[in-house]
């Protein structure tokens, strides 16, 4: 028995430090937190059983290095990680004869966020709980942090930024289904992670605080501290007080309740409200006395898989989707749980009529948590199931997807116009996504060439519902003006996977805007160009690899015009390899993007926030004292207005 023990550890120990890893350093997850909790109570009970623990086990291990391009801070004090239980006479037990704060464990990322002299000067990532990131421009963007406080001297509190389902829903609409994130936490970490705090502006992230860490109100009580940063403009934790007699019943107030929140919580915490009593219990190896998770108990229950249900997205991804026999969850009958992606299906050995046990990810999310029958008879279909058109396996992030090979694909075509007509791309007005379904269900557009060519079906279009002659002349306008256009557009228009505008730029400049040159180029050629990566110079070479695309590029130029910037103007351009980042109110340009433009144009490059890497910051008011101006002095980075942009130009 011993040695299967052993063994057992051995095996285990592996698959969750690999697990751990993954999930602290790249913020993503190879195995459910179900499945990886299930292991890891299982780890520390052999451990406990036979005595033997392993230098690599998760069970002692504090934390991984942290990787990424963020500064990196060690913090004044450690983050540990918190011990943690499923039984509710834990918590009773633990609280004996105190009293305690009993909160959600909000499932987002931790930061130690400071403030000095009232107002916000760092914020930093949780990291391994020794060293963190310096998130501190991006935390600036949340929808409801403090930027300043009514407290002179130095203070630190910790808390927890999220993303809620509705903006996590909202934001992950908007992605392609190869970037489409899992849950709101991955989503969160990405974005407070951000090196472009333009994008975590975007996310509507909100920050809890429910720690003070250093500073503040000079109080022995964890509860008085809380309603301090309550006045000082923070949005806290919701919390109960508790003690031994009543925590049962504040658990189980917020089981009730978690459903109307619109946020994750993968838990509860109990943490003493006596300071002096916290500090004076000290900490273990891995885990702080004063304070204790608790896990939900997720209700789980077995049911039949009836079938896994292809979907084709727009993007071309086919999404497997598990539809088994109803059972009751949480209080409402789920049939349906995402499966993610083949990966998930080929390690579930998934097969129909497999007895499989669901439950709810954090009481929410419908998740499949183990397949006791293991039939592995899913066959992964070699057909789309829209256009029948053949399927192929990409390894995206280390899973397996299925994608539609058909660029013709029904599902494909709708969202590859609405890229096309879009304001980055080639700009023509007048269209949404249900004009361009029905235009392509009539047949007037069955590819990007077919735009032009609209009058042909002008009487057609006009007796379309929801179209008249107005609407027919707009759409005809906007499809004329389009015809000359800027190559950069064009190219980001044609919807090359990882393609964005910026980096459309920068290639048109590096081949000097000609297009066919851009079509020959070689890998190696690309990634060649100043930010530009192999991933996305793969992506280049393989659409133009492709004789479909090229045809079709062929066929669009001799519809379209490119307005070529004069090359000997950006080769002599005094920006050129310049980075700038433009802020506040124009006058010159249109907008700002029009500026932004520009500036790529002549061989500059546009960033989001300010950094030691930025050559200048544009802005009309040059004596502002927003954050970006303020940085800016810091690092002394020059401040110009349009105008001594002009003069440099």
């Amino acid at each position: 028995m011993r040695a299967k023990q052993i063994k057992r550890i051995q095996e285990l120990v592996p698959i969750l430090a690999e697990a751990a890893r993954i999930y602290e350093q790249e913020d993503r997850e190879i195995m459910p937190n179900h499945e990886y909790d299930k292991l890891y109570d299982e780890l520390k009970w052999l451990e406990e059983e036979t005595g033997v623990i392993l230098a690599n086990s998760v069970t002692q291990k504090v934390g991984y290095e942290v990787l990424s391009d963020l500064p990196k801070v060690r913090h004044s004090q450690s983050i540990l990680s918190l011990d943690k239980t499923k039984e509710v006479s834990r918590l009773e037990s633990f609280l004996d004869n105190d009293q305690g704060l009993l909160s959600w464990k909000l499932d987002g990322i931790t930061l130690v966020i400071t403030y000095n002299e009232g107002r916000l000067v760092q914020a930093i990532t949780r990291g391994n709980g020794i060293i963190g990131e310096d998130v501190t421009s991006n935390a600036r963007t949340f929808a409801n942090l403090p930027l300043g406080i009514n407290y002179k001297g130095q203070v630190t509190i910790r808390g927890e930024a999220i993303i809620t389902y509705s903006e996590f829903e909202r934001i992950n609409k908007e992605l392609p289904d190869d970037e489409k994130y899992k849950n709101p936490r991955n989503l969160c970490s990405g974005s407070v992670r951000q090196l472009d705090s333009k994008i975590t502006a975007q996310r509507n992230i909100r920050f809890y605080a429910f720690t003070l860490v250093e500073g503040g109100l000079d109080t022995d009580s964890k509860e008085e501290q809380i309603k301090w940063l309550d006045d000082q403009g923070f949005e806290v934790v919701e919390y109960k007080m508790v003690n031994a007699h009543t925590v049962a019943d504040s658990v189980e107030w917020f089981a009730n309740n978690i459903t109307k929140r619109d946020f994750a919580s993968d838990g509860l915490v109990v943490t003493l409200d006596s300071i002096s009593k916290s500090d004076s219990l000290g900490a273990t190896a891995k885990f702080p006395r004063h304070s204790i998770a608790f896990k939900w108990e997720d209700e789980i229950k077995e049911t039949k898989l009836i079938k896994i249900k292809w979907n084709t997205s727009r993007t071309g991804a086919i999404n497997p989707i598990a539809i088994f026999e109803p059972v009751e969850l949480e209080g409402t009958t789920v049939a349906r749980a995402s499966v993610h992606n083949v990966s998930i299906v080929q390690n579930l050995k998934l097969g129909e009529g497999d007895t499989i046990q669901v439950y709810k990810a954090n009481m929410i999310i419908p998740q499949i948590a183990d397949n006791i029958t293991k039939s592995n008879n899913i066959e992964i279909p070699k057909e789309c199931p829209v256009c029948t058109g053949e399927t192929r396996i990409e390894v995206v992030k280390d899973a397996k997807v299925l994608y539609c090979s058909n660029p013709n694909c029904q599902a494909k075509r709708a969202k590859a116009f609405v890229h096309f007509v879009g304001r980055d791309a080639m700009d023509i007005q007048g269209f949404s996504e249900a004009s361009i379904e029905k235009f392509i269900g009539n047949n007037f557009i069955n590819d990007f060439v077919d735009l032009y060519y609209l009058d042909n079906h002008k009487e057609e279009i006009i007796s379309l519902d929801g179209f008249g002659e107005k609407s027919y002349n707009n759409i005809i306008d906007s499809v004329e003006a389009s015809r000359k256009t800027d190559l950069a557009n064009f190219l980001y228009a044609l919807g090359i996977e990882r393609v964005g505008i910026s980096n459309a730029r920068l290639i048109c400049n590096h081949f000097n805007y000609n297009i066919n040159d851009i079509m020959d180029a070689k890998e190696e050629d690309l990634v060649a160009i100043d930010g530009i990566g192999p991933i996305i110079a793969h992506s280049i070479y393989s659409y133009f690899k492709l004789e479909d695309n090229r045809e079709l590029v062929n066929r669009l130029m001799k519809e379209i015009e490119f307005d070529i910037p004069n090359i000997q103007e950006i080769e002599e351009s005094s920006i050129a390899g310049k980075t700038f980042v433009v802020t506040g109110k124009v006058s010159i340009f249109k907008n700002r993007r029009e500026l932004s433009q520009r500036i790529e144009e002549l061989g500059g490059k546009v960033v989001g926030s300010v950094s030691g890497n930025t050559d200048y910051l544009i802005n009309n008011d040059v004596d502002s004292t927003s954050s970006k101006n303020r940085r800016a002095k810091e690092l002394e980075i020059p401040i110009i207005s349009e105008e001594e942009f002009m003069d440099m130009i």
